[in-house]
């Protein structure tokens, strides 16, 4: 009321300062008005005015003229000017012959203007009349004004007295309203009749409404007042009110308290049947009458509920303990074992948990009707002792179909048995058994089954002994909470064990599940998926033609069954380049194209491939050579017979998808014994290790050329396998062989058609030499036919080379980049059959490119 007073007359001072300022401008102007339409009217009207404004130089004469008139009238110019605006006179001289600033039109027809204009002077408030002859007739103008900074001046200099005079009649009603506003609040304590008798109201409803008693006794030891609650608690009459406390009939010592002048704090008394707690506090110490208030809370109910409220929140904090406790991990015998300690160490004396084998494999159980018997695997057992008679862990029981675990599994509603030596069915399960849990001291249980979005996967069992009393209903509820809470997270895990078993057998059918027999490389190699999920780790060793062997390690970025089957397409695709026998160079530029291509494939949401590395090496056990070219992938290290390891530099290039750079191979020799080791990034990175130093313990290891391959993969990941692995490994050890001289043989070919029967001939004596005779009329055949064609379609110079490993191979090499071409000819073709007879009797045959030219090469099987 003060704010809103205050408010009140500073808008009515307000107000008045603005009409006062308004009025004032007003009266200004018009008195400006006035005295500038006087001026210019009596020097308009002057003698003689209009002959001098008609001789030869009117600025001489009127100019002192209009100066002297301007003073004396009190304005700021006086301005005289011909029909055509052009000044004659101004306080300004050099204005003077200038156009006059405003409007001369209604003056010309005799009319008066009043305006405002921004002129010489700024902006101006000006009067302009006509200077008229004898006649009549308009010839010339006068104007008179004054500027309006001038005008409004006077309005400022009265602005501030009229500012103080507001804020003075505003200081005092301020002054006065809060003076009365505070006599008011004094008197009334700040509340007016209705607001004080609904005080009274709701303070009297709220006395008789709570669940405390209230007793009032005034200084000559009468009850002022008691409330219902009171009134029960001390069992009062109902015209308690106005009576001496000693009148009541109460016990000395509540009279004693309710009449004391002392302060008492928590004291239990006992009425009755009942424990008050009774407070008692002096109405005058603080300068109030004499007499005390005391209340009284019955102390036996506060008790009870307290007892309720502890038992409530023993088992939220079960509930939250067992949150945090189960599920820890997404295996499911861990889940079951770690529900099973949680109850037995809180809940109950003994905790198991039974699972259905499905669940243990990720599967879902089969439904089962009513009565039917149950097979349920026990997975975890839990209690104070360790020699408790029931069923051990690993035990498939078969329950039957009056117990509560199986009817709980099959119908999926829990099971109270309060004492289980009255519970007939749980009985026929096993009488030496039941015996034997009687004889231990179990005398109660809760069954519970474990389901999670609609899935029946077991159950979880509760046991008491008889010196913790029997289950009850409350319990109940809270094993059904805690089975819920476990049965998720056994679920979870369920899911993962299938997804992930599903992502590994993906996988395991995606990789090699033998290496290939060839006599160039002794290969070992290791695989190992991630513990958290198979990822898209992939190897492979490819036989090519000329006894030569392809080596590929590569790695899909992510985990899970997109991964694997991505390292499976990826994989496809690299034996299907190798079948062209491309430089590895090359084939990792089709690679990229094919892994932009399927990324550009994906859809929405799907992961990409991007990102993924490989490493593709070529060796050839006739030269010792190798050549090798990588996509981001780490560098391959190299071990030298003298245990010298080395990491190969290659070119890194960049990985699989991001497309636009060429790869770049680089061609090494590998002494023979000598050991080509290729891994994936999780064998040398780890959260806990930097890639250097995986290197140099890599390296490290790998420093002893003595072990055979096999024994390199063990050591290597015995020293490098991190405790937690979280990405795939995979290694692959080759050890070079070197082909025999004496399984080779070379023959410079000139290009005269004669040379084929030299060719045959010399081929026919090495066979023999080798103990290969059986395979000569094929071979003699091979050699004819691509040599003809060497001959005819080939270009210098042309060589043939025999190799003799676990197969023998033709190759014919020449400078030509034209490859033949393998058809059916027709019955009046003369030719065109050399090369599908070369087909058939041999077991493969191709054409290999080369920087010189090409190699066609044909395979027999010996």
């Amino acid at each position: 009321m003060f704010l809103l007073q205050v408010l009140i007359v500073l808008l009515l001072v307000v107000a008045a300062v603005v009409a006062l300022l308004i009025e004032s401008r007003s009266d200004r102007f018009a008195a400006a008005r006035d005295r500038s339409l006087a001026a210019a009217e009596a020097f308009a009207h002057s003698p003689g005015l209009v002959a001098t404004m008609q001789g030869p130089d009117p600025s001489a004469v009127l100019q002192p003229l209009t100066e002297a008139a301007r003073k004396d009238a009190q304005v700021d110019f006086i301005v005289v000017t011909d029909r055509n605006g052009i000044r004659y006179t101004h306080p300004q001289p050099e204005q003077i012959g200038k156009k006059f600033v405003g409007t001369i039109g209604p003056s010309l027809h005799g009319l008066v203007t009043v305006e405002q204009v921004h002129g010489p002077l700024g902006l101006e408030y000006q009067v302009v009349v006509p200077v008229e002859d004898a006649h009549g007739g308009v010839v010339g103008i006068v104007s008179a004004g004054m500027k309006v900074v001038n005008v409004s001046s006077a309005i400022d200099r009265q602005l501030p007295v009229v500012l103080a005079a507001g804020a003075a009649a505003l200081c005092l009603a301020t002054a006065g309203t809060a003076l009365a506003g505070r006599r008011l609040l004094r008197q009334t304590h700040g509340l007016g009749p209705e607001e004080m008798t609904r005080m009274y109201e709701h303070h009297d409803a709220v006395l008789h409404a709570v669940r405390e008693g209230v007793a009032i006794v005034g200084g000559d030891g009468r009850v002022l007042l008691a409330n219902d609650e009171a009134r029960r608690l001390l069992d009062l009459p109902a015209d308690t009110e106005g009576r001496a406390v000693t009148d009541l009939g109460l016990d000395p010592r509540t009279t004693e308290l309710l009449l004391s002048d002392s302060a008492v704090t928590d004291e239990v008394l006992p009425v009755g049947d009942r424990l008050l707690a009774v407070n008692n506090r002096p109405t005058d110490s603080g300068g109030g009458p004499p007499g005390s208030v005391t209340t009284l809370r019955d102390s036996t109910e506060l008790r009870a509920l307290a007892g309720k409220a502890e038992v409530a929140r023993g088992r939220l904090r079960l509930l939250y303990d067992a949150s945090m406790a189960i599920g820890t991990t997404l295996d499911v015998r861990r889940t079951a074992e770690e529900l099973a300690g949680m109850a037995s160490r809180e809940f109950c004396d003994y905790a198991t948990v039974d699972l259905a084998d499905e669940v243990l494999s990720g599967e879902e159980p089969q439904t089962l009707t009513a009565g039917a018997t149950v097979e349920l695997r026990r997975v975890a057992v839990a209690g104070v002792r360790d020699d408790s008679p029931l069923y051990s862990p690993g035990r498939l029981v078969r329950w039957a179909g009056s117990t509560p675990q199986a009817a709980g599994f099959v119908s999926g509603r829990s099971a109270l048995v309060p004492e289980v030596a009255t519970d007939a069915g749980w009985r026929k399960q096993d009488a030496e058994l039941t015996q034997a849990v009687l004889d231990f001291g179990l005398a109660s249980l809760i069954a519970v089954p474990l389901t999670a979005r609609g899935v029946l996967m077991g159950v979880a069992c509760f046991w008491r002994g008889r010196d913790r009393g029997p289950f009850e209903d409350d319990d109940l509820s809270l094993a059904e909470e805690l089975a819920a809470r476990a049965a998720v997270a056994i679920d979870n895990a369920r899911r993962f064990t299938r997804e992930h078993t599903m992502a590994v057998t993906l996988q395991h059918s995606l990789l090699p599940r033998a290496l290939p027999e060839q006599s160039a490389l002794d290969v070992a190699y290791r695989y190992l998926p991630a513990q958290a999920g198979v990822g898209g780790d992939w190897f492979d060793v490819i036989p090519l033609p000329g006894a030569r062997v392809a080596l590929v390690v590569g790695d899909v970025v992510g985990h899970g069954v997109h991964a694997a089957a991505t390292m499976g397409r990826l994989r496809t695709a690299v034996q299907n380049f190798s079948t062209l026998d491309l430089p590895p160079d090359e084939l990792l530029g089709h690679l990229d194209e094919l892994v932009a291509h399927l990324d550009q494939e994906t859809a929405g949401g799907e992961l990409a491939i991007t990102g993924a590395t490989c490493l593709y090496a070529i060796y050839d056990p006739s030269t010792a050579g190798c050549a090798l070219a990588r996509a981001g992938h780490p560098p391959p290290a190299l071990v030298h017979p003298d245990g010298t390891v080395e990491l190969l530099d290659l070119p890194a290039g960049p990985p699989l998808g991001l497309g636009g750079m060429p790869f770049e191979a680089v061609e090494v020799r590998l002494p023979p014994g000598s050991s080509l080791v290729l891994y994936t990034d999780g064998l040398i990175e780890d959260r806990t290790r930097d890639i250097g130093v995986g290197l140099d313990v890599l390296t490290g290891v790998l420093a002893r050329p003595d072990r055979p391959p096999q024994e390199t993969c063990e050591a290597v990941l015995a020293a490098l396998l991190p405790a937690r692995q979280a990405d795939d490994i995979a290694l692959l050890v080759a050890r070079t062989r070197v082909l025999e001289p004496d399984r080779t043989a070379e023959w410079e070919v000139a290009s005269a058609p004669e040379e084929v029967a030299r060719v045959r001939a010399e081929a026919i004596r090495q066979l023999a030499r080798w103990g290969l005779d059986e395979a000569a009329f094929v071979t003699e055949l091979v050699l004819s036919e691509l040599v003809t064609n060497a001959i005819r379609y080939g270009s210098e110079p042309i060589r043939v080379r025999l190799l003799y490993d676990r197969t023998l191979i033709c190759e014919v090499s020449d400078s030509s980049s034209t490859a033949p071409h393998l058809r059916y000819a027709v019955a009046e073709d003369e030719g065109g059959r050399g090369l599908f007879l070369v087909a058939r009797l041999t077991e493969r045959w191709g054409v290999r490119y080369t920087a010189d030219g090409k190699i066609i090469w044909a395979e027999q099987f010996l």
